[in-house]
Order: C-alpha cells, then structure tokens, then sequence
C-alpha cells in the first residue's frame, strides 16, 4: 500500500569524471588504516581521532595554527587531486612543533553545494557533519588573511554559507557537563588568523539528567573539527583538509598524516547536483512521549506550578519526542535536502559521531552569534500558523501581535535574553522589539538583541547563561527545567566568530532507530493543552510531510491477511 517511490536523480554534474586513476597517481598512498575498514559499511574515522579534551592541555598554547591556500582548481576532482599533493608535501616536510593544527584549502572555481558534495560520497564515513546559516544575509564575512606560508592566500571576502565535513581531526567530548576548561580545551585549536579552523557540534540540554541509548555517542557535548571539508561560498566553492596532533595527548604527527591519508582516499571527487524528492516512507507506528494523556496532565501540572502563591514560575517549555517506525530506513541527509524547501529563514544541521545516529534539524532559533566583542541573540516564541492566504496569513499574524497571552510567552523570553545580555556586555540594544518572523509553516514573535562583550573569554559565559533560554526551558531556569530534557545548541566556535542555534526542532535518525522527532512549545498562564498539542504536530510537520502515514490501513490489511 506504500506510495510508489523514485529515487533521487542526477539533474546536473559539476564535473566531467576524470581519469578513473587520477587519484591512484597521487603520492599520497592507500594507508594500511584505511584498508582495515574496508569491509564496513560505515567507516568510522573517529576513533583515530584525538580528544582534545583529555588531561589539563587546555593550559598549554598549541605549538602552531595556520592555514595553507593554493592555486585555485576548476573542479572538485582536480582540487581533490591538488589537496593530495600537497598533504603528500606536508607528509615530507613535517614541522618541528609537539603540538599544533594546520589547514590545507583549494578553492573551487564553481559554486557547488556542500550538502551536495556530502550526499556524493559513495562511502559513510563517522563522524560527519552539515551546517548552513539561515540566509546570506546573516552569514558573516570572511576575510582571509595572508598565511606567511608562501602560498597565494584569498584577500577578498566571502560569505561562508554550509559545510560539509568527514572524519575528526580532532574531537572535543566527554560525559561530563560542558565546562570552562572543555571550552579553553576546543579554544587552544583556533585562531583569528585561520578563521575557517572551526569546531561544529552540539551541547546536550541538561547534563545533570541520565543519558538516553540512542545519545551516548553524543555524551554531553560533542564538537569536531573535521578532516576533509568542503565549504559553499557565495559564488564558489572549497575543499579542505586538517591536520591536528599533540604528542601530550598521545597522537603524533605521523598518526595524524596516516589518518588523514586514510579518510581521503575514500573521498570521492564526483559531485551530482540531487534534487530534493524523496520516496514517500510509510510509517508503521508512531508514539508520542509524552502521550497525550500525560501531556494533558503536564500542561495542567506546569499550570498549577505557574498560579500558584508560592511559585516564582512564570513559563515552562514542555517537550514532546515522537518515535516514529518506518518501512524503510530513513537517509538523514535525504531529508535534510527536502528540510532546505522550508525556507531562508532556518539553520540546516546533520552531526553524527561514529557508532551513532544522525542528529538533523531545521530550526530558525539562534542562540547567538559572536563576532570578536560583538554579539548579538534572538527571542523567539509564541506560534501561529501561516495562513492559507494572503488576508488570513495577515489576520493569523495581526492575531499573534494583539495576543496578551502570546505577548506575556514572548516577553518573558525577550527580557530574560535581555538581562543575560546586559549582566556581560558593556551596552545592549534590542531592535525590533516585537516584530513577526514568517517561515514557510509557522510565525513567531520576534526580537533581535546585541551587545558588545568586555571580553572574548566572556563567550563561555555567555553561552552557559543563554543555554537554555526561556524559549526552550521556561523561567526561573533552575524551577523550570526540571520538567524537561535532551536536545541543546547546535553550532561552532571559531577563533574571532562562533555561531549556536536552538536545536528542539530535530529529529535523531538511525539504523534501526527509525526517527524520534523533537519538539517543544511554550506554557504559560493561558495556554490550552489541546492548542499546545496541536502546536507540537505544527513544529514536527516538516518531518512528518516526507512520510506515508498509513499504519492502520496496513494494519487492517494484515488483519485481514492473517483471518
């Protein structure tokens, strides 16, 4: 009874496929690592990576950060071909530091789309990662300084708008709570002078509450800077290759250079344009947890909390997961190519460790965004749903505007942000202070706010003070999060910028695992639990669209089979 299914298709190539042992006449040779994996399906690099978080060397400077630029090539396979050569060169003339990272980069002269180049790979390689900014508008310049390598460096700006990564140059985790030193840990491997060196993960939301199966990869934070790269600029394209070692964690140079060698020769340089259609999965069963019975029960739990005398609780987000079974397994990176319909207006992310599931969303929520001592965030709260047309999707927004319930959700958030903001920066502005934010099935209230910190170092606290903010925990936060758990910041330090969104609208997809949606919606004096519920399926819709919800009709048949 399932809906009849295409796989994607081929619409464009980038390249024309060159010699088939192009990449065999590159020096760098097939390590004895990279045949050990040969046989599995999903090759998993991470493990001859390095944590960075091990012992006290956050305390130590690293022994060197550079970024190396060369020529740029016409196409993917001639780029690729170049990165060998030159990882070939770094392999021969190795530096004398104990410690230190480097960036080998080719630019590309062709736009190419990075989770297009992510999607080509004919082999899974663990870890990787996606990451896009909501629009060009808000993606920020980069400007490439010169690298005193001798190598032609890019002097122009670019906006940076995805990346795509495979392996772990080096891997930032631990089960215990994110802490300072784990950030001065991640900090050691960046610089302001390779502004492209970054570190992309997530931070689990509550760290004090035990660590569900499908998270452990996961621990409580996950960061990774990747191996082999590939970014999408704004009218061209890169990829790139790291190099990260520290003799003080036990990971030598020539470790580093044999695992590098072992990721890139199962990269392919064959990139297809794919388009976003996507075979219609029939679910088999969903459950929701809470179940609407429960749900019913915290809403009305929360509520009592909220009115009650000797309660300093005024808002409480409640989450829902819906663990959803499928006919077929489900490609996270598919779907993350049909999420990009959505809109402009939303981060796009796929992180996924070895030995784990896939972590994908696509949320509009920034929690913020730093530019050396600027730094800027977003409240975001109150739903309604877009209107079927132009005067009921104005009504629908005008609703939400004159709302004193909704206005009461959003200003809670708004002035928590606020006062966050304003407890580290030296000035704060909030400009607009309530406006709407459209996305393609939703609308918010929304309001920007900006400060300029005392102090770079002040980003850790920043970021522990914001995470989680009202939006998507409630206030008091110490009262308020008690009542939820899982998904936390999805983003990137790097060594002047670093970028988090709000990661609650996602969903964990894996082998066996189907998909558990995530979603949370905000309760305060007012909310109803049948509005709240309905607005849970809402948030979840982009996930929910790609699939074929005929369980009862395939359990009828099967009924009737078995009679």
């Amino acid at each position: 009874m399932a809906a009849s299914a295409s796989k994607c298709s081929s619409i464009a190539r980038y390249m024309e496929i060159e010699p088939a042992n192009h990449s065999l006449s590159s020096p760098t040779a097939i390590t004895k690592q990279a045949i050990r994996f040969a046989n599995h399906k999903y090759q998993e690099f991470g493990s001859l990576s390095m944590n960075g978080c091990g012992g006290v060397h956050h305390i130590t400077p690293i022994g060197t950060v550079e970024t190396r630029t060369y020529p740029e090539a016409p196409t993917p396979a001639t780029a690729t071909h170049r990165l060998n050569s030159a990882i070939f060169d770094l392999k021969s003339d190795p530096p004398s530091f104990s410690s230190g990272i480097i960036r080998l980069e080719v630019p590309i002269r062709q736009q190419i789309g990075a989770l297009d180049w992510l999607r080509s790979q004919t082999q899974t390689l663990l870890p990787r990662l996606f990451f896009s900014g909501r629009d060009s508008s808000s993606v920020p310049h980069i400007d490439h300084p010169s690298n005193g390598n001798g190598h032609s460096a890019q002097n122009h700006e670019q906006k940076l708008l995805s990346v795509a990564g495979l392996g772990s140059a080096v891997s930032f985790h631990n089960r215990d709570p994110f802490s300072l030193d784990h950030w001065r840990s991640i900090k050691r491997f960046l610089s302001k002078r390779s502004p492209l060196i970054r570190a992309y993960g997530a931070i689990r939301f509550d760290a004090r509450s035990n660590i569900s199966y499908e998270w452990k990869a996961f621990g409580s934070f996950y960061f990774m800077v990747p191996q082999v790269e590939f970014d999408e600029f704004e009218g061209n394209s890169m990829i790139a290759a790291t190099i990260a070692w520290d003799n003080g964690l036990s990971r030598t140079y020539r470790e580093a250079i044999a695992a590098l060698e072992a990721t890139m020769c199962h990269v392919s340089s064959i990139v297809q344009r794919l388009n976003g259609d996507t075979p219609l999965t029939v679910v088999l069963h969903q459950t929701h947890v809470p179940n609407k019975k429960s749900w019913d029960s915290a809403v009305k739990r929360a509520l009592d909390m909220i009115n009650g005398k000797s309660s300093s609780l005024v808002k409480v987000v409640l989450a829902r997961s819906s663990r959803i079974l499928t006919t077929s397994e489900i490609d996270p990176l598919m779907w993350l190519t049909c999420l990009q319909v959505e809109g402009d207006n939303a981060y796009q992310f796929c992180l996924q460790p070895p030995g784990s599931a896939a972590f994908i969303g696509n949320t509009p929520e920034q929690l913020f965004y730093r530019h050396r001592l600027s730094i800027c965030s977003e409240a975001l709260a109150a739903t309604r749903a877009r209107g079927r047309s132009e005067s009921l999707d104005l009504q629908a927004g005008l609703d939400l505007l004159s709302s004193p319930k909704d206005h009461h959700e959003f200003a809670v958030v708004r002035e928590c942000i606020r006062r966050k903001l304003e407890s580290v920066c030296s000035s704060t502005v909030m400009e607009p202070k309530k406006a709407l934010r459209k996305l393609r099935r939703v609308q918010h209230l929304y309001a920007r706010l900006s400060g300029t910190l005392q102090k770079e170092d002040d980003e850790f606290q920043m970021l522990t003070s914001l995470h989680p903010t009202p939006a998507v925990c409630g206030h008091p936060m110490e009262e308020a999060r008690d009542l939820i758990s899982e998904t936390g910041p999805v983003g990137w330090f790097g060594g002047a910028e670093s970028e988090f969104a709000v990661g609650i609208r996602s969903a964990l997809v894996g082998k066996g695992l189907g998909a558990l949606l995530y979603a949370g919606t905000g309760i305060v004096d007012g909310s109803n639990s049948a509005l709240e519920w309905q607005e849970l399926d809402l948030k979840t819709s982009q996930f929910t669209k790609l699939m074929d919800f005929e369980a009862p009709l395939i359990a009828a048949i099967r009924e009737k089979i078995e009679l």
